[in-house]
């Protein structure tokens, strides 16, 4: 199974895990919700949701569904999922993991979306990890942009210092987030 494929297995049992949906709602909460999701189509929808149903990690029954955008009943059958309980180990198992993928940027941004079902620890080293693969980033643009900086015309450079500036933000960002992670492990998370 391809990285991908396990972030989306990962992202929709997370959904599940608030609550039964149906395919139209799964794709709409991947795609607004989840960065990585956001070009999320059917055709990888329901495959991948097919792939839980054989696993016996989601389940499905038959809903009459509301038309689009009213409390209408249409009388036409929808397919509603929800999470099993081998899907919320599997869930559980996939959120203690802190391999390399959860540090990597569409892999962090999906684990991220589910940090409040994540243990502390767990949260403190995918954050850390995170951190560390930010930073390497940063090093390297600015060793780029100290190579490159005669050879850059003023609009090649502006970029240049938008996406230092961009990652030096994200390394304060996940700074403040290990750092109120270490005050508070119990807290549900950063204040909004």
């Amino acid at each position: 199974m391809s990285k991908r494929s396990e972030l989306l297995d990962f992202a929709l049992l997370g959904l599940l895990h608030d609550g039964p949906a149906h395919g139209y709602e799964l794709r709409r909460r991947l795609n607004e919700a989840l960065g990585a999701f956001r070009a999320l189509s059917y055709g990888t929808l329901y495959p991948a949701l097919a792939g839980l149903l054989d696993r016996g990690l989601i389940a499905q029954s038959t809903a009459v569904g509301p038309t689009s955008g009213s409390s209408r009943t249409t009388g036409r059958n929808r397919i509603v999922y929800a999470i099993t309980a081998a899907g919320k180990e599997a869930f559980d198992e996939a959120a203690r993991r802190t391999d390399a993928a959860a540090y990597e940027d569409d892999g962090f941004g999906v684990r991220l979306a589910f940090f409040g079902r994540t243990e502390s620890d767990v949260r403190l080293r995918i954050l850390e990890g995170r951190r560390s693969r930010v930073e390497e980033q940063l090093e390297t643009v600015r060793a780029n942009a100290t190579r490159n900086r005669e050879r850059m015309d003023s609009w090649t450079s502006a970029l240049q210092r938008h996406g230092e500036d961009s990652t030096e933000r994200e390394v304060r960002w996940l700074t403040e987030l290990i750092d109120a992670e270490r005050r508070h492990p119990t807290d549900p998370g950063p204040q909004p």
